[in-house]
């Protein structure tokens, strides 16, 4: 089957953004005298939205729904700040995205970050590829929930199988599956690929422009 189009995840897929993430909410719990995490640590936290990643940063001692929320809002304050002092597109991935568009090929970023935040890096790093640009706006959307990436492939008027779905996580992983898209995992990104085989990647490529192989 030819591919059609590509929805990416952002962070850990187009950009490599663990620093300003990490550094936000490492201000929050110092500022709370909670402990901290190192850029290893908040690897694995990142992938299901930035209010995931506050409940998993915090202390299990004060980690109650009042403090989760009190602290993603601060969080949240300190990232819109700093969300693109350090993040930077991988390797690769600006030829990739040139070489799509000059084949006219519909590209959409979806992603768990908030939908503002999403909106902010994308277009700051990324002018003029994407279109739509999806982050979370509705907890129960959030990925893997298919919903939005369905909603993609009606925006383009593509079936769900003619669409390369290209993430580092499992969470993007479910996704594709879940609408049934060809799940493509990264392993420049937060996961290894040992995990994303085992969560239902069907290609993994090791360089961004291994994607055009696919197409």
């Amino acid at each position: 089957m030819k591919f059609k189009g590509v929805i990416f995840d952002l962070d850990g897929t187009l950009v490599n953004s663990l620093e300003d993430i990490s550094d936000a909410m490492n201000i929050v719990l110092q500022e709370c005298n909670y402990p901290t995490h190192t850029y290893e640590v908040y690897q694995y936290f990142i992938g299901s939205g930035l209010r995931n990643l506050v409940s998993k940063a915090l202390p299990s001692t004060n980690n109650d729904a009042v403090e989760v929320e009190r602290c993603y809002d601060l969080m949240l304050n300190v990232y819109r700040e700093i969300c693109t002092n350090k993040t930077k597109a991988y390797e690769g991935i600006t030829e990739l995205l040139t070489e799509l568009k000059s084949r006219n090929i519909p590209l959409s970023v979806f992603s768990n970050k908030a939908d503002d935040l999403t909106k902010e890096v994308t277009n700051t790093i990324f002018p003029d590829y994407f279109n739509p640009i999806l982050g979370l706006t509705t907890e129960v959307l959030k990925k893997p929930n298919p919903s939005k990436a369905i909603e993609i492939s009606q925006i383009w008027n593509l079936k769900p199988e003619e669409i390369l779905f290209v993430g580092d996580s499992d969470i993007d992983m479910l996704t594709a599956n879940n609408a049934t898209m060809y799940a493509v995992g990264v392993i420049w990104g937060y996961r290894t690929k040992e995990e994303l085989l085992s969560d239902g990647a069907k290609q993994i490529i090791n360089h961004p422009l291994d994607l055009i192989d696919l197409l």
